[in-house]
């Protein structure tokens, strides 16, 4: 233990010793990558056995050869060979027979194995890690938006108060922007793609052994679960790979806008959700009264850190005409996207598990603007009555209500010149001008609609 601790802690990437998701090691890891690259050299080599190109013996060597290829000792060839495939593909052969030798790689060229098992390897991770995860926060935040449904909550526009909402149509808003990168991202996902067609792209190496390259590229790849690109060059082309990252880099975005407005509501001065000390809110090192919101300002801050990488992605579009090696280097930084946002995505899921809202406090910071919200529906009434300016009006007398003090509420009763617009007020828009409170719309409904909405489009069960 204590020398894996010292070899942990000797890595450069923070993502390594200190935001690690461990269920993802099987497929983002660089011992997984070498695994799933061995994957696409035994897919190759039993499709070569199933068109009778090498014996069925041999592609059972090559396979079984390939499960036992680790890591370590690619590393410790490509040294010597200076080439990261070379050196895989001879710890497969050091394995096996001198006939069996014959067929591994045969056809292949280098990206025809790391882009495959790219697609392969993210698309396991999203399947069984990543897309789970995101499913489970959009499932605490579906039960926040429909249990904090009818939570009154004043609604802020530029920062300043504007018109009462709920907390849980607060909450719906963030549930309806996740559900669509879930499903945008599943569409990605899928969208992901392999090639076997030789160093240029035209199957110039397959079709000296077979007369129908396309076909045997599709084998290859059916063997693995994956489709073809529909045309390729020495790589696949990155657009999939783009917008699975680009999916990504959106749905950090939405937590990392959801933190801040968490945070901020968890100030002193507004106070209206609180989180228990723990893992994500920690003391001050000198002032034990203070409950910093660390776990929301990690996520905001490993956004931060991720996002650059979009920009990567967009400049790896271009490869200088069948490929080029400035992509090499680049793309092995997926990984690290990936699990970053793996990991905000598992501590937004905590978070939102354990926040508490302060139901009283948002009673208090409404009725701070209770009197003066009425603004907007006074104007609209008017106007639609037939006062020639009530926008102008109204906001002058809103004016005089915080230059007095006086209640608008008061000053409206009090106005002679709006009796006669008054009169014509139903009692539903007179129980609003004075009961603010009751000018919500429809938020409530409106967060229950999308609370099963999210519910029935992602298959999830209600509560």
């Amino acid at each position: 233990m204590g020398d894996d601790l010292v070899s942990l802690f000797a890595l450069f990437s923070p993502t390594d010793y200190r935001y690690f998701v461990k269920e993802l090691g099987p497929y983002l890891s660089e011992e997984s990558f070498v695994k799933y690259k061995s994957r696409i050299e035994s897919a190759l080599a039993k499709t070569l056995s199933r068109r009778g190109i090498i014996s069925q013996e041999s592609a059972e060597e090559i396979s079984k050869a390939s499960e036992q290829v680790t890591a370590k000792e690619v590393y410790e060839e490509e040294a010597k060979t200076g080439h990261d495939i070379i050196a895989q593909v001879n710890m497969i052969r050091k394995r096996i027979s001198d006939e069996a030798k014959t067929g591994v790689h045969r056809t292949a060229t280098s990206y025809d194995i790391v882009d495959t098992a790219n697609a392969l390897r993210y698309r396991d991770a999203f399947v069984n890690v990543i897309l789970p995860d995101m499913v489970s926060l959009e499932k605490a935040w579906i039960d926040t938006t429909r249990t904090e449904k009818d939570t009154l909550q004043i609604g802020r526009t530029h920062l300043q108060h504007a018109e009462p909402i709920t907390f849980g149509f607060n909450m719906a808003w963030y549930a309806s922007r996740l559900g669509r990168r879930i499903l945008k991202l599943r569409e990605a996902v899928e969208s992901l793609e392999g090639k076997f067609s030789g160093a240029v792209g035209a199957y110039n190496a397959s079709y000296l052994f077979v007369e129908d390259p396309e076909e045997f590229e599709r084998e290859i790849l059916a063997t693995v679960g994956l489709n073809p690109s529909e045309i390729s060059t020495q790589i696949v082309q990155p657009e999939p790979m783009t917008d699975l990252v680009h999916y990504v880099t959106s749905g950090f975005t939405i937590l990392a806008n959801w933190a801040d407005d968490m945070r901020n509501l968890q100030r002193p001065e507004i106070a209206e959700i609180g989180q228990p000390r723990g893992k994500d809110v920690s003391r001050s090192s000198t002032m034990p009264h203070k409950a910093n919101p660390v776990g929301l300002e990690n996520i905001k801050s490993l956004w931060k850190a991720t996002v650059p990488y979009m920009f990567m992605m967009y400049l790896d579009q271009i490869s200088d005409h069948q490929r080029d090696l400035t992509n090499s280097g680049s793309q092995r930084y997926i990984p690290q996207i990936l699990n970053q946002f793996d990991y905000s995505v598992r501590r937004a899921t905590r978070i939102s598990r354990n926040l508490k809202p302060h139901v009283q406090n948002m009673l208090k910071n409404f009725e701070m603007s209770a009197d003066k919200i009425i603004a907007e529906p006074l104007h609209l009434l008017l106007s639609a009555y037939g006062h020639p300016n009530s926008h102008e009006y109204v906001g002058k007398l809103v004016d005089e209500s915080y230059v007095t003090g006086e209640p608008l509420t008061k000053i409206i009763l009090n106005d002679k010149s709006l009796e006669t617009y008054l009169q014509k007020f139903t009692p539903k828009q007179l129980d609003i001008i004075s009961d603010p409170s009751k000018y919500l719309g429809i938020a409530s409904k409106k967060a229950e609609k999308i609370a099963a909405l999210w519910e029935q489009r992602l298959g999830l069960t209600a509560k």
